[in-house]
């Protein structure tokens, strides 16, 4: 077993934990100062649900042991629970049970992610139903779409999620998706999108109406978040090597030009640079990035960043002209975000790409794996809400959430500056 290894990916994991906290930052400072509690928690409660779903049957239905299929899933059945993955095999470059907690993290992040979309206006208890059920008809399988491989004895890949081994076998080259550009950003994002239609406006909705409570937590987020993503993007890679190295300074030169791209457009279309808008450029750059890290030479990072940047900035603008309302961007950074950075490496992966070497073929696969995931996702997602909503409910009343659902949910208040008399 190889220890350096071993401690990278442990290491790479924890980073990507603190991912979600920071999320919950970002989320946070976003939303107005009576609803903070509530949507922090939509990010902790994410946090707890789906690391237990992981390892009940998560990582059984994600890793399953064969090909990955589209219907139905293969359920290593042996995972259930992980217990026959204490053991570590002779041989194996790292524990088993340090890649599951790596790919844990991952699957709590991305349905944390699909929060943002409800801020301000759902119920807790309905979004833990909706978390359950869409990690496990949505995220698990999807993520055996992406990232479940398996190694013949020679150490070359016997079998894959059909994204990205699958298409290989059909069109001669596979999707590129290092780090989850498909499975957790376009994913997320159209996930998102489902449940902002479900829910409906917010009361009161309109352009600059709803204004973050609190930047220095956007800010604050934002710093945890790419902090944790060269965990997410570097650790991919599952050693301490080149191509590793090459996904962190991706992760470094992508979401700086998004920064300063995403700037730029404010400057021009608002007439101040604000720090929200630097850290949601930030976002929007590590997002593009994500499933590209390893196979984009530094320079083409940056000028998919200034891309991402300046197209975030403009398409967090579509709920409006849209109606819909999609509260923190989730949409505009993560969909639109995730759909750029896995088109992009079409025209500019290392090799395969149209203008470095390559054909169309590239181009091709990776609009198929995004659109597929974005349909699947979309779709699922919309029913699973709209069945909650229409049992349980997914919304709170108005009153509440005119009055801010922090003490109507939880019981509790983000900012008591004051001690208050009996």
């Amino acid at each position: 077993m190889d220890q350096g290894n071993t401690a990278f990916l442990l290491i790479c994991a924890a980073l990507v934990l603190l991912m979600t906290p920071g999320l919950a930052f970002f989320y946070g400072g976003l939303v107005k100062a009576k609803s903070v509690i509530s949507m922090m928690m939509l990010s902790f409660g994410a946090m707890g649900l789906i690391g237990v779903l992981w390892v009940l049957y998560g990582y059984a239905i994600a890793f399953p042991g064969s090909e990955g299929l589209i219907f139905p899933w293969s359920i290593d059945s042996s995972a259930l629970g992980l217990s026959s993955l204490v053991e570590v095999p002779e041989g194996a470059a790292y524990p088993p049970l340090a890649f599951v907690a790596f790919q844990a993290t991952f699957a709590i992040i991305t349905v944390a992610l699909v929060s943002g979309a409800i801020a301000d206006r759902a119920k807790f208890g309905s979004w833990m139903i909706f978390a359950t059920i869409w990690a496990t008809v949505v995220y698990f399988p999807v993520a055996s779409w992406v990232f479940n491989f398996g190694l013949a004895e020679d150490g070359s890949f016997s079998y894959g999620g059909w994204i990205t081994y699958g298409m290989q076998e059909w069109f001669g080259v596979g999707a590129i998706d290092f780090a989850g550009g498909t499975a957790v950003h376009i994913n997320a994002g159209a996930a998102a999108l489902a449940l902002a239609l479900v829910l409906g406006k917010r009361v009161g909705f309109q352009k600059g109406v709803h204004v973050p409570h609190n930047p220095p937590f956007v800010l604050l987020g934002a710093g945890l978040l790419w902090f944790g993503w060269f965990g997410f993007n570097a650790g991919s890679e599952l050693a301490a090597d080149g191509t590793a190295a090459l996904a962190f300074v991706n992760t470094i030169a992508a979401p700086a030009a998004a920064l300063l791209a995403w700037l730029v457009v404010e400057k021009i279309k608002d007439g101040k640079p604000t720090s929200v808008g630097a850290a949601s450029g930030a976002v929007a750059g590590l997002v593009a990035i994500t499933p590209a890290c390893a196979s984009l030479q530094p320079i083409w990072a940056i000028l998919l960043g200034l891309l991402a940047g300046a197209v975030c900035a403009l398409a967090i603008e579509l709920k409006f002209k849209l109606g819909f309302d999609d509260s923190l961007d989730v949409v505009g950074i993560h969909l639109v975000g995730g759909l750029l950075g896995t088109l992009y490496l079409g025209f500019f992966a290392n090799g395969t790409g149209l203008f470095v070497g390559g054909d169309a073929t590239q181009l091709l696969v990776q609009a198929i794996a995004a659109f597929a995931v974005l349909a699947y996702s979309f779709v699922l997602a919309y029913i699973i809400g709209f069945a909650i909503e229409k049992t349980v409910g997914f919304r709170v009343k108005n009153e509440d959430e005119i009055a801010g659902i922090d003490t109507v949910v939880h019981g509790e208040e983000g900012y008591v500056l004051a001690d208050r008399k009996a």
